[in-house]
């Protein structure tokens, strides 16, 4: 989440999700598809215009211009290297484009194009793109979210104050706070549930060890990356927006197939819904569950037990000096050694592990169906960096105005 707040300049950014909406919404309503011939397509380019470079298509009245996205598009579909075609004077380009096109195998390509102020070609896919397009997406959230900024249970996260070490669930909406966006390329939305939070046990000092729902989805009409939504429960969100102790991560994706539009339609959608007004019993009650069960009561237990389910020697040791450095204890139960396995961090869409913790570890170490710790086989966390809050230093809440 915090690479999504620090790549997106002002005007990405939206203050509710009735803005957000009329963006994406109005963009589609001046965009147009059309399935063509490849062949057909005629690339047009000047000596005068050395760095202007144009398509005309069947059917278009006027010449369209492409993207920087939809010229690397056109690119791959021809097999061509797009970053070392932008470096040629635009006849050239034009020339291996139209050489592309012309000896394309697949021989047909669905085009969208957008008209502000002049005709834009957004993107440049296969025949069978299954576009869902991005305002698709931002009314289903409207669905269970309203406006997203408190109207309904769900709306922009808080901010945790890292000097007294609260999270304040309300603070003013502005660029700098929000957590919804949209580029040229994506939407990306962050709502949570932070005004409701659930008591999932108590704490060593007594107090409540409090979570709250969160999820967030994204989409990319012109073919950057799959439609998906997350949902989770966590602790907190920091001025910065990475998330603190994440866990049950559940996530669905649809890549833009042939019939992506109808999944979308009787999965996600319905799927978000359910979330959003679903008991979180079932977390609570599994949280619970791992609290209670004792598998380890000496070292020689803990070293069995972590080695039986799949860590090595050094993972081990590395485990339980953890939970000891952390709790001031050493692990008993399957909640207390899940705490002593490393946070995963990402820094795009895709993650890969902070340290050797192979995908699988922590879900195969609970063994409890109900119970799933974020961030096993699940790859994709859109930039959030997952950071596990231990009991001893768990995070307190400022006053519910």
């Amino acid at each position: 989440m915090s690479s999504e707040r620090f790549s997106r300049p002002a005007d990405k950014r939206y203050l509710s999700l009735s803005e957000l909406y009329g963006g994406v919404r109005g963009r589609s309503d001046r965009s147009r598809t059309r399935t063509v011939e490849s062949a057909a397509i005629r690339v047009e380019a000047s000596r005068e215009a050395p760095d202007r470079l144009t398509l005309a298509l069947p059917g278009a009245d006027a010449p369209v211009a492409p993207t920087h996205w939809s010229f690397g598009q056109l690119a791959s579909l021809i097999g061509a290297p797009a970053s070392y075609l932008r470096q040629l004077p635009a006849p050239l380009a034009g020339i291996n484009l139209q050489h592309g096109l012309l000896t394309h195998r697949a021989e047909q390509v669905k085009t969208l194009e957008v008209e502000d102020g002049r005709v834009e070609l957004r993107a440049v896919t296969g025949p069978d793109y299954g576009r869902i397009y991005d305002h698709e997406l931002v009314d289903a959230v409207r669905r269970v979210a309203g406006n997203g900024t408190g109207d309904t249970r769900w709306k922009v996260p808080g901010v945790l104050d890292w000097s007294t070490g609260i999270y304040n669930p309300r603070v003013d909406i502005t660029r700098d706070t929000t957590t919804l966006y949209a580029s040229d390329r994506d939407v990306f939305l962050f709502l949570v549930d932070d005004l409701n939070p659930i008591e999932a046990g108590r704490l060593p000092d007594g107090s409540p060890d409090l979570f709250f729902r969160g999820f967030y989805c994204w989409n990319s009409e012109v073919g950057a990356e799959t439609l998906g939504i997350a949902s989770f429960y966590l602790r907190a969100v920091c001025q910065n927006r990475n998330l603190w102790g994440v866990e049950d991560f559940e996530e669905i994706t649809i890549r833009h197939s042939k019939y992506a539009a109808a999944r979308f339609a009787h999965q996600a959608a319905p799927a978000l819904e359910r979330f959003a007004t679903s008991s979180p019993m079932p977390f609570v009650n599994g949280i619970r569950a791992a609290r209670e069960r004792i598998v380890a009561r000496t070292d020689e237990d803990r070293t069995e037990f972590l080695r039986r389910n799949g860590f090595s020697k050094a993972e081990t040791q590395q485990v339980i000096e953890t939970v000891l450095a952390e709790e001031g204890r050493k692990p008993e139960s399957v909640f207390d050694f899940v705490q002593g396995i490393p946070p995963w961090r990402g820094t795009s869409r895709t993650r890969t592990p902070a340290s050797i913790w192979r995908p699988g570890q922590r879900s195969s170490l609970i063994g409890l169906p109900e119970i799933r710790i974020a961030g096993e086989t699940q790859c994709r966390v859109s930039g959030f960096v997952l950071i596990r809050i231990s009991s001893s230093s768990a995070l307190r809440r400022g006053p519910q105005r």
